[in-house]
Protein backbone atom coordinates (compact mmCIF):
# COMPACT_ATOMS: atom_id res chain seq x y z
CA UNK A 1 0.00 0.00 0.00
CA UNK A 2 1.17 3.86 -1.15
CA UNK A 3 2.08 5.44 2.07
CA UNK A 4 -0.24 8.40 2.63
CA UNK A 5 2.35 11.44 1.26
CA UNK A 6 3.01 8.56 -2.37
CA UNK A 7 -1.07 8.50 -2.27
CA UNK A 8 -1.19 12.16 -2.20
CA UNK A 9 1.48 12.50 -5.01
CA UNK A 10 -0.32 10.40 -7.20
CA UNK A 11 -3.72 11.95 -6.88
CA UNK A 12 -2.32 15.58 -8.36
CA UNK A 13 -2.49 16.46 -11.58
CA UNK A 14 0.80 17.55 -13.26
CA UNK A 15 0.61 21.04 -13.15
CA UNK A 16 -0.21 20.46 -9.32
CA UNK A 17 3.15 18.96 -9.09
CA UNK A 18 4.77 20.83 -11.33
CA UNK A 19 3.65 24.32 -9.07
CA UNK A 20 4.35 22.55 -5.84
CA UNK A 21 8.04 21.87 -6.74
CA UNK A 22 9.17 24.69 -8.79
CA UNK A 23 10.84 27.76 -7.60
CA UNK A 24 11.28 31.23 -8.90
CA UNK A 25 14.43 30.58 -10.47
CA UNK A 26 12.77 27.74 -12.55
CA UNK A 27 10.86 30.56 -14.15
CA UNK A 28 14.26 32.02 -15.22
CA UNK A 29 15.79 28.92 -16.58
CA UNK A 30 17.31 29.73 -19.93
CA UNK A 31 16.37 33.25 -19.98
CA UNK A 32 20.42 34.78 -18.90
CA UNK A 33 21.35 32.71 -21.97
CA UNK A 34 17.97 34.44 -23.82
CA UNK A 35 18.93 37.92 -22.95
CA UNK A 36 22.87 37.63 -24.26
CA UNK A 37 21.43 36.21 -27.39
CA UNK A 38 19.03 38.26 -28.12
CA UNK A 39 21.74 41.32 -27.52
CA UNK A 40 24.45 39.36 -30.31
CA UNK A 41 22.04 39.10 -32.41
CA UNK A 42 20.45 42.81 -32.29
CA UNK A 43 24.11 43.78 -32.83
CA UNK A 44 24.41 41.57 -35.80
CA UNK A 45 21.18 43.18 -37.25
CA UNK A 46 22.67 46.80 -36.39
CA UNK A 47 25.49 45.68 -38.42
CA UNK A 48 24.16 44.13 -41.44
CA UNK A 49 21.16 46.89 -41.79
CA UNK A 50 23.70 50.14 -42.04
CA UNK A 51 23.90 51.89 -45.45
CA UNK A 52 20.26 49.68 -46.46
CA UNK A 53 18.28 53.19 -46.73
CA UNK A 54 16.35 53.06 -49.51
CA UNK A 55 13.73 55.71 -50.95
CA UNK A 56 10.53 54.47 -50.39
CA UNK A 57 8.60 55.20 -47.06
CA UNK A 58 5.20 53.92 -45.98
CA UNK A 59 2.69 55.43 -42.92
CA UNK A 60 6.51 57.35 -42.28
CA UNK A 61 8.92 54.59 -41.52
CA UNK A 62 11.30 53.75 -44.25
CA UNK A 63 12.54 50.65 -45.11
CA UNK A 64 15.15 50.24 -42.34
CA UNK A 65 12.39 51.60 -40.13
CA UNK A 66 9.86 49.07 -40.75
CA UNK A 67 13.03 46.35 -40.58
CA UNK A 68 13.51 47.60 -36.97
CA UNK A 69 9.84 47.70 -36.06
CA UNK A 70 9.69 43.81 -37.29
CA UNK A 71 12.75 43.20 -35.56
CA UNK A 72 11.79 44.42 -32.23
CA UNK A 73 8.04 43.25 -32.56
CA UNK A 74 9.54 39.43 -33.21
CA UNK A 75 11.42 40.45 -29.54
CA UNK A 76 8.65 41.35 -27.79
CA UNK A 77 6.92 38.72 -28.96
CA UNK A 78 9.36 36.40 -27.91
CA UNK A 79 9.44 37.88 -24.42
CA UNK A 80 5.75 37.73 -23.63
CA UNK A 81 5.67 33.94 -24.68
CA UNK A 82 8.90 33.27 -22.79
CA UNK A 83 7.44 34.77 -19.56
CA UNK A 84 3.97 34.25 -20.29
CA UNK A 85 4.58 30.05 -20.56
CA UNK A 86 6.25 29.94 -17.55
CA UNK A 87 4.62 32.07 -14.79
CA UNK A 88 1.40 30.34 -16.33
CA UNK A 89 3.31 26.84 -15.96
CA UNK A 90 4.88 27.55 -13.13
CA UNK A 91 2.60 29.80 -11.14
CA UNK A 92 -0.64 29.56 -13.30
CA UNK A 93 -1.15 33.47 -13.14
CA UNK A 94 -3.10 33.34 -16.11
CA UNK A 95 -5.63 31.45 -14.67
CA UNK A 96 -5.23 32.80 -11.31
CA UNK A 97 -6.62 35.75 -13.02
CA UNK A 98 -9.14 35.19 -15.65
CA UNK A 99 -10.28 31.56 -14.72
CA UNK A 100 -11.68 29.76 -17.22
CA UNK A 101 -10.83 32.55 -19.85
CA UNK A 102 -7.16 32.01 -19.25
CA UNK A 103 -6.46 30.09 -22.50
CA UNK A 104 -8.84 32.28 -24.38
CA UNK A 105 -7.23 35.57 -23.11
CA UNK A 106 -3.67 34.18 -23.87
CA UNK A 107 -4.60 33.08 -27.04
CA UNK A 108 -5.95 37.36 -27.41
CA UNK A 109 -2.22 38.93 -26.66
CA UNK A 110 -0.14 35.62 -28.59
CA UNK A 111 -2.00 36.13 -31.95
CA UNK A 112 -1.87 39.50 -32.77
CA UNK A 113 2.18 39.48 -31.85
CA UNK A 114 2.41 36.69 -34.13
CA UNK A 115 0.54 37.80 -37.37
CA UNK A 116 2.44 41.13 -36.87
CA UNK A 117 6.06 39.72 -37.66
CA UNK A 118 5.05 38.43 -41.17
CA UNK A 119 2.97 41.41 -42.09
CA UNK A 120 5.53 43.81 -41.22
CA UNK A 121 8.39 41.56 -43.16
CA UNK A 122 5.91 41.83 -46.12
CA UNK A 123 5.68 45.61 -45.91
CA UNK A 124 9.79 46.34 -45.71
CA UNK A 125 9.91 43.59 -48.81
CA UNK A 126 7.35 45.52 -50.30
CA UNK A 127 9.12 49.39 -49.04
CA UNK A 128 12.39 48.35 -49.63
CA UNK A 129 11.60 46.49 -53.10
CA UNK A 130 14.74 45.85 -55.84
CA UNK A 131 17.32 46.93 -53.07
CA UNK A 132 18.86 43.09 -53.69
CA UNK A 133 19.96 44.18 -57.74
CA UNK A 134 21.80 41.11 -59.09
CA UNK A 135 20.66 37.72 -59.95
CA UNK A 136 16.88 38.58 -59.97
CA UNK A 137 15.46 35.73 -61.52
CA UNK A 138 17.03 33.23 -59.29
CA UNK A 139 15.69 35.18 -56.23
CA UNK A 140 12.26 34.82 -57.56
CA UNK A 141 12.93 31.16 -58.42
CA UNK A 142 14.08 30.74 -54.79
CA UNK A 143 11.79 32.74 -53.02
CA UNK A 144 8.96 30.89 -54.85
CA UNK A 145 10.72 27.45 -54.35
CA UNK A 146 11.18 28.52 -50.68
CA UNK A 147 7.09 29.47 -50.11
CA UNK A 148 6.37 25.60 -50.95
CA UNK A 149 7.37 24.12 -47.50
CA UNK A 150 5.79 27.12 -45.70
CA UNK A 151 2.17 27.29 -47.01
CA UNK A 152 2.40 23.65 -47.15
CA UNK A 153 3.56 23.99 -42.79
CA UNK A 154 1.27 26.03 -42.32
CA UNK A 155 -1.93 24.37 -43.82
CA UNK A 156 -0.57 21.23 -41.67
CA UNK A 157 -0.51 23.44 -38.57
CA UNK A 158 -4.16 24.41 -39.01
CA UNK A 159 -5.48 20.67 -40.46
CA UNK A 160 -3.70 18.36 -38.35
CA UNK A 161 -1.70 20.61 -35.25
CA UNK A 162 -4.22 23.07 -34.78
CA UNK A 163 -3.93 26.62 -34.03
CA UNK A 164 -4.64 26.39 -30.05
CA UNK A 165 -2.60 23.90 -29.76
CA UNK A 166 0.20 25.74 -31.39
CA UNK A 167 -0.79 28.70 -29.06
CA UNK A 168 0.63 26.72 -26.39
CA UNK A 169 -2.24 24.74 -25.56
CA UNK A 170 -0.22 22.39 -23.17
CA UNK A 171 0.63 25.62 -20.44
CA UNK A 172 -3.13 25.91 -19.98
CA UNK A 173 -4.92 22.53 -19.97
CA UNK A 174 -3.86 18.97 -19.31
CA UNK A 175 -5.62 17.28 -22.09
CA UNK A 176 -2.93 18.20 -24.64
CA UNK A 177 -0.34 16.90 -22.57
CA UNK A 178 -2.13 13.27 -23.58
CA UNK A 179 -2.52 14.15 -27.09
CA UNK A 180 -0.78 11.92 -29.62
CA UNK A 181 2.28 13.84 -31.41
CA UNK A 182 1.36 14.58 -35.22
CA UNK A 183 3.09 12.45 -38.12
CA UNK A 184 0.51 14.10 -40.84
CA UNK A 185 1.20 17.11 -43.23
CA UNK A 186 4.53 18.56 -42.85
CA UNK A 187 5.10 16.90 -39.63
CA UNK A 188 6.21 13.82 -41.37
CA UNK A 189 9.10 15.26 -42.25
CA UNK A 190 9.91 16.75 -38.94
CA UNK A 191 8.40 17.23 -35.58
CA UNK A 192 9.72 20.41 -35.40
CA UNK A 193 8.23 21.51 -38.82
CA UNK A 194 6.95 24.95 -37.42
CA UNK A 195 10.36 25.87 -36.83
CA UNK A 196 12.32 24.67 -39.65
CA UNK A 197 10.18 25.14 -42.59
CA UNK A 198 7.14 27.61 -42.08
CA UNK A 199 9.77 30.86 -40.78
CA UNK A 200 11.11 30.26 -45.03
CA UNK A 201 7.91 31.69 -46.01
CA UNK A 202 9.63 34.86 -44.66
CA UNK A 203 12.69 34.06 -46.42
CA UNK A 204 10.42 33.87 -49.62
CA UNK A 205 8.92 36.87 -49.07
CA UNK A 206 12.55 39.04 -49.02
CA UNK A 207 13.47 37.03 -52.45
CA UNK A 208 10.20 37.61 -54.26
CA UNK A 209 10.65 41.40 -53.51
CA UNK A 210 14.38 41.10 -53.98
CA UNK A 211 14.63 43.57 -50.59
CA UNK A 212 17.65 43.42 -48.67
CA UNK A 213 16.48 44.77 -45.65
CA UNK A 214 13.32 42.28 -45.59
CA UNK A 215 15.91 39.26 -46.46
CA UNK A 216 17.91 40.86 -42.94
CA UNK A 217 15.02 40.46 -40.85
CA UNK A 218 13.86 36.63 -42.53
CA UNK A 219 17.17 35.86 -41.05
CA UNK A 220 16.97 37.12 -37.92
CA UNK A 221 13.41 35.99 -36.79
CA UNK A 222 14.44 32.65 -38.24
CA UNK A 223 16.95 32.27 -36.11
CA UNK A 224 16.00 33.75 -33.20
CA UNK A 225 12.38 31.35 -33.10
CA UNK A 226 15.56 28.79 -32.78
CA UNK A 227 16.81 31.16 -29.29
CA UNK A 228 13.05 30.57 -27.90
CA UNK A 229 13.29 26.59 -28.44
CA UNK A 230 16.07 26.47 -27.07
CA UNK A 231 16.10 29.08 -23.99
CA UNK A 232 12.07 28.78 -23.85
CA UNK A 233 10.60 25.71 -25.35
CA UNK A 234 13.10 23.18 -24.13
CA UNK A 235 13.20 23.38 -20.58
CA UNK A 236 9.55 23.72 -20.47
CA UNK A 237 8.81 20.14 -22.30
CA UNK A 238 10.73 18.88 -19.56
CA UNK A 239 8.59 19.72 -17.27
CA UNK A 240 5.61 18.87 -18.87
CA UNK A 241 6.69 15.78 -20.84
CA UNK A 242 9.31 14.19 -19.08
CA UNK A 243 8.60 11.84 -15.57
CA UNK A 244 5.91 13.41 -13.87
CA UNK A 245 7.67 15.60 -10.95
CA UNK A 246 7.62 14.77 -7.54
CA UNK A 247 8.34 16.59 -4.02
CA UNK A 248 11.92 14.75 -3.61
CA UNK A 249 12.81 14.50 -7.61
CA UNK A 250 13.59 17.19 -10.52
CA UNK A 251 12.66 16.81 -13.81
CA UNK A 252 15.35 14.70 -15.93
CA UNK A 253 16.63 15.84 -19.08
CA UNK A 254 14.02 14.07 -21.46
CA UNK A 255 13.27 16.55 -24.18
CA UNK A 256 9.61 16.86 -25.54
CA UNK A 257 9.28 17.23 -28.86
CA UNK A 258 6.98 18.31 -31.85
CA UNK A 259 7.55 21.64 -32.43
CA UNK A 260 9.09 21.50 -28.62
CA UNK A 261 5.70 20.38 -28.95
CA UNK A 262 4.42 22.89 -31.40
CA UNK A 263 4.52 26.60 -30.44
CA UNK A 264 5.66 29.73 -32.49
CA UNK A 265 5.09 32.35 -32.12
CA UNK A 266 6.58 30.40 -31.44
Amino acid sequence: MLAPKRLEEAAMSRFDSIRRQSRWRDILEGQPQHLLMTALMLCGAAYLLQGSEGQGRFLGLSGVGWAWLSIWLAVLHQVVVAFGFRLQLHRAVFTRAFGARDFAVWRAIFLPLLIARPITVLITAIVDAGSLETWRVAQILLGGVLMVPAIYTLHSVVTHFTVTRATGGDHFRESYLTMPMVREGAFRWSGNSMYSFAFLGLWGIALLAGSRGALIVAFFQHAYIWVHMYTVEAPDMRWLYGPKPTTSAAPDDTPGDQEALGRSAE
